[in-house]
Parts: C-alpha cells; sequence; structure tokens
C-alpha cells in the first residue's frame, strides 16, 4: 500500500536523473552490468556472484506495478472501510503483548504507540499479510523498466548490502511488489539506513521480527522529521463563521491564533499554543474536523495518498483512546465522471489542476478552494453537484 501511494512524488523527485540510468535491453546483459557496478561499487566479488544468481525477471511484478490503484473514497467512507473493531481490538492486544517495545520507543523517538500501530495495521494487518514477491526479482525487475530506474537500481544495491550482513535471503526474502519488506513495508534502503535490531539477535529482521520492524518504523518516522513528544492530530469542533479558506493544509496559525477564532477540541483542550497547525475538513465545512499538528506533516514522507495518511493518523488516535469522530453531514461528492467534468471546467478557466483523472488530489483540491472563493461560495475546497452546476 505504502509504494503505490508515494510512486508519483518518487517519479517526480528522480525525473532528472532517469535518463543518465541504465536500464532495458536484454535482461541477462542488464543484470550483468548490476553485477559489474556492484563490484565497482566495492561489493565482495563472490557475494554478488551468490546474490544475483538465478534471478529472473517477474511478469507479476510489471502487472502489479501498472495496475496499482488511487484511493478514490472519501475519508468518512474509506477510514469506516479500513478502521473496523478487529482491528481496534488488535491493535490494544499488539499494544500489550510489545509493551516493553512501545516503551522504549517512546524514550527514545518520542513517537506514540498508536503511530505506529496504525502503520502496522494498514500496511500488513499486523504482520499477516507481507506480500509474496520474490524481493531481489521485484527490484530488479524494476530497476530493469525504464520507467523509474533511478528509483529501483539503488535499492538492488541496498539489498545486495542486507544480503551481506545476513539479513535477507534473495532466494526465499519475499514481500510487496516493489520492493518493501516487513511489518510495516520498508524498502531496502530504508532498512539500511533506520533498521534497528529490536530484538538483540544481531540481526535486522522486520520480516519475522516485530520489535525490529516497530523500532526501525520508529526510528525513520524520526529521520523523516517526526518531533518528539508531539500530537499529530486531533478532532476540532469549528465556528459557523470561520474563513473556510484558511482550512487545509496550505495554510497554517498557531494553535493560540485557531483558539481566537473559536476552534475547540472535540473532546479536551487543544495542545500548546505555539504549535503551528492547519484545520482539516477532508469532505467540507458539513463534515468532520481535525486540526492537524506539525507531525502530521511526516505522514507524506511515508505516503502521499491525503486519505489514507489522514485514515491513519486517526486510527492512531482511536487506538490511544479517542473516541470515533462526529461524520456531521457532509454534503454529496462527486462521482469520477463528475469529478472529471470538473477538473475539465477548472481547466477551462485556467486553473491547473493536472490530469484530469477523476481524482481528488492536492491540485484538484487547491483549485476548487480558489474556484469557491471566487464564485463567492464557502471556500472548504470539497467538490459538490452544486459547484459543478455553478461552472
Amino acid at each position: 500500500m505504502r509504494f503505490s501511494a508515494i510512486i508519483g512524488a518518487l517519479m517526480l523527485a528522480g525525473a532528472a536523473q532517469a535518463q543518465d540510468v541504465p536500464c532495458g535491453g536484454g535482461f541477462g546483459t542488464f543484470v550483468d552490468s548490476l553485477r559489474q557496478e556492484a563490484v565497482t561499487l566495492g561489493h565482495d566479488a563472490d557475494t554478488v556472484r551468490r546474490f544475483f544468481a538465478g534471478v529472473q525477471q517477474s511478469p507479476a511484478v510489471l502487472r502489479a506495478d501498472q495496475r496499482q490503484g488511487i484511493f478514490q473514497d472519501p475519508f468518512i467512507t474509506f477510514s469506516r472501510k479500513l478502521i473496523s473493531q478487529s482491528r481496534l481490538d488488535k491493535g490494544r492486544q499488539m499494544a500489550d503483548r510489545y509493551d516493553s517495545v512501545f516503551d522504549r520507543i517512546e524514550s527514545e523517538f518520542g513517537l506514540s504507540r498508536g503511530v505506529l500501530l496504525a502503520f502496522w495495521a494498514f500496511e500488513t494487518d499486523f504482520g499477516a499479510f507481507q506480500g509474496d514477491f520474490n524481493t531481489v526479482n521485484a527490484l530488479v525487475t524494476l530497476a530493469h523498466d525504464c520507467r523509474r530506474p533511478e528509483i529501483f537500481r539503488p535499492q538492488v544495491f541496498a539489498a545486495l548490502s542486507l544480503y551481506a550482513q545476513g539479513d535477507i535471503d534473495p532466494r526465499t526474502t519475499t514481500g510487496a511488489w516493489a520492493g518493501e519488506i516487513g511489518m510495516v513495508q520498508m524498502l531496502p534502503k530504508d532498512i539500511l539506513i533506520n533498521g534497528v535490531d529490536g530484538d538483540g539477535d544481531g540481526h535486522v529482521t522486520p520480516k519475522t521480527s516485530a520489535p525490529d520492524a516497530l523500532m526501525s518504523g520508529a526510528k525513520m518516522l524520526s529521520h523523516l522529521g517526526w518531533r518528539p513528544n508531539e500530537p499529530w492530530l486531533q478532532e476540532v469542533v469549528l465556528p459557523s463563521d470561520l474563513d473556510w479558506y484558511d482550512t487545509g493544509m496550505h495554510a497554517t496559525k498557531t494553535v493560540a491564533e485557531w483558539e481566537q477564532l473559536g476552534v475547540r477540541g472535540r473532546h479536551g483542550a487543544l495542545d500548546d499554543g505555539r504549535l503551528e497547525a492547519s484545520i482539516i475538513v477532508p469532505q467540507g465545512r458539513k463534515g468532520p474536523a481535525f486540526i492537524a499538528y506539525p507531525n502530521f506533516s511526516v505522514y507524506f514522507e511515508w505516503n502521499q495518498s491525503f486519505t489514507y495518511v489522514l485514515t491513519a493518523a486517526y486510527f492512531g488516535t482511536r487506538l490511544q483512546g479517542a473516541p470515533v469522530y462526529d461524520a456531521g453531514n457532509p454534503e454529496p461528492g462527486l462521482s469520477g465522471e463528475q469529478m472529471k467534468q470538473l477538473q475539465s471546467r477548472l481547466a477551462a478557466r485556467g486553473y491547473d489542476v493536472g490530469k484530469i483523472d477523476g481524482i481528488l488530489g492536492a491540485g484538484t483540491r487547491d483549485a476548487v478552494r480558489n474556484v469557491q472563493r471566487e464564485l463567492g461560495m464557502p471556500a472548504d475546497a470539497w467538490p459538490t453537484p452544486a459547484l459543478l452546476n455553478r461552472l
């Protein structure tokens, strides 16, 4: 789940380098080039030979890459699908079972257990479904494919380093189609940089060791900028006269400033008044509302889908005792075809919505917010049939 949502950002980040990265041609010749480069990079020649012995191109990986999905359900629908009572119960059981590990994470990284429990649940259902694609075959296949070689070729060499350390087996280690490994789905470079031997056995094995997976995930979030011992998300009640254009991740105020405008915690007080925060109304001003603290932005380093990120962040609060959010009574949204019509009409007015794909992404949200203000409508970035009709 993680890679399919961040792939767009990775493509943008690496686009300038893509033309310089070897790819394509005969698969055997390509693997030979990887062997040669690995030795040039300083890897032991015999280790390189064993690592690449028997590597195969995987048509199944290419098919999975081409059919990767985008989260199109609105937040209320999506969150209700992912957050079940059984997942809540299992999360609390895992919190108890690995209490000492979570205590260590909270002490070393200042990271609340609900955050990692939510990722663990959504990524692999607490380790039950980690993927059955051969990891090395997947990485080499995607490095050979010329769509994004600049992303995957370095991951092949990272996997080689993990093999040299005795932490993966190129013939038997399996995971997601894009090469993520383990209970919280980390790419080989992430494991190399942030891997932690949580169970003290001398190896980092996030596929089979929950302490390794959780400690490594915590270190990665810390590496991505998580601010220790600070909140990430809280449900709020908003005043009816709020300037809705100021909602969304594009706008921040201090918590104290939001309080002056009448924003209140639905259950309990807001956090430190000095913190910068944004107000999120994922389905407009009549739906649920949250205040997003600085740590919320770190979620987008893990995953680029707004709906997934908000659901994971909210689930983390539920696992730590927050009640079910008030869904309110949001206005109906648009179907995929209606969204395409809306995007086309926004583009015709000069707004940059990117690809006309029927997906409510960040660009479309920004355009909706701005055109709502232009038309004198509440600018809450939620596209509705009423807006479509006005356009």
